[in-house]
């Protein structure tokens, strides 16, 4: 078995986290599950959605593996569909073979993250150029479903049918997505006014209109996806987190998905303490990322996506690329990482024409 390589920066290294030969064999671990063609499954065997695409690209990016991350990103390009979409699910990353022919907002809108992400850790501008039709294309694709109250419709089934139905959480991504495609059309000197409306809208129906949104209040993401998405901040965001802690937080052990099942998950565990670190509380984020270290395999260095702890049993029995990108990207924000500080920060991330001064109702 060849040895993994060292990552080519120190800040995946933190304390009762990672060592550098750990981080090393996490990236790794992604690293042997995408295809040769840029595709980064789940795990081989298991489907690709394009949201959790991305997030295991900008995993890679995060710790220096640029152009296994432009691979991912270039697969999208390719495979992206005439309507600015991507399907939500297909086997083992076979663009050929789809088992999810729907085409949900925030995962086709994520793309505009990773991009950005992608253009902050390179400075490639050629490769800036080259996605940006792909970023605008999905951008207007997902805003076609946004609702009159700013909210965004979560998907379009492969008939043509819209459902208007918003999810909180992924309405919260697509904000984030909105920030990053005005932070790419700036760049590029193009303006999209329309873009900076829709993202002021949506903002303002996250902060004071949960009515709008299905009610998935069980569910952590919905907790600190808010926080997580740059809709909520300061002291906003610190009454919502405090307000589900306990709820949530099982100490020593992560995030529960839903409550009040027992199971925690190293994705949301992992998410939650990029919120955390947004909001400036470094401390309580490491303390989460060190809870869910019992979910690390040390044969492939990637994580298992969920423990049962009334059950003492690691389930699903599946390692996750997602999982790992999560943590990684927790460990390069904490670790100081500028590209992935600045994207999950809000650092020069524009956030919208804010409607709470055009009396929108």
């Amino acid at each position: 078995m060849t040895a993994p390589r060292t990552p080519r920066t120190q800040h995946l290294v933190l304390p009762g986290v990672l060592t550098a030969e750990q981080a090393a064999e996490t990236v790794a671990g992604v690293l042997s599950v995408q295809r040769e063609d840029g595709a980064i499954p789940w795990f081989r065997g298991h489907h690709l959605d394009p949201w959790d695409h991305v997030e295991a690209a900008m995993a890679l990016d995060a710790a220096g593996e640029h152009e296994a991350a432009e691979r991912a990103y270039l697969w999208l390009a390719r495979h992206q569909l005439a309507d600015g979409s991507w399907y939500a699910a297909y086997a083992d990353g076979d663009p050929r073979d789809v088992t999810d022919r729907g085409r949900e907002t925030n995962f086709v809108a994520y793309v505009a993250v990773g991009v950005w992400h992608h253009y902050l850790a390179t400075g490639d501008d050629t490769f800036l150029d080259r996605m940006w039709p792909c970023v605008y294309a999905a951008v207007e694709f997902v805003l076609r479903l946004q609702q009159p109250g700013g909210q965004i419709g979560w998907r379009r089934d492969d008939d043509g049918t819209a459902t208007a139905d918003a999810l909180l959480t992924g309405s919260s991504s697509v904000h984030h997505a909105l920030r990053c495609a005005l932070a790419v059309a700036e760049q590029r000197e193009e303006p999209q006014p329309d873009w900076e409306l829709a993202a002021g809208a949506l903002r303002h129906a996250i902060r004071h209109h949960p009515e709008r949104f299905l009610d998935k209040d069980r569910y952590s993401m919905d907790w600190y996806y808010p926080v997580l998405g740059g809709a909520l901040t300061g002291a906003e965001a610190k009454a919502r987190i405090e307000e589900g802690w306990d709820r949530f937080v099982v100490p020593g052990l992560g995030v529960r998905c839903v409550v009040p099942n027992p199971w925690v998950t190293g994705g949301e565990s992992a998410e939650l303490a990029l919120a955390l670190w947004a909001m400036g509380e470094s401390d309580r984020a490491l303390e989460i990322l060190q809870s869910i270290q019992h979910l690390r395999d040390p044969g492939t260095g990637l994580y298992w996506t969920g423990y049962v702890f009334d059950d003492d049993a690691v389930w699903p029995r599946e390692l996750t690329t997602w999982t790992a990108g999560s943590l990684l990207l927790a460990v390069a924000a904490l670790g100081g990482h500028e590209a992935t500080c600045a994207v999950f920060g809000g650092e020069h991330l524009p956030r919208g024409l804010d409607p709470d001064c055009c009396a929108l109702v």
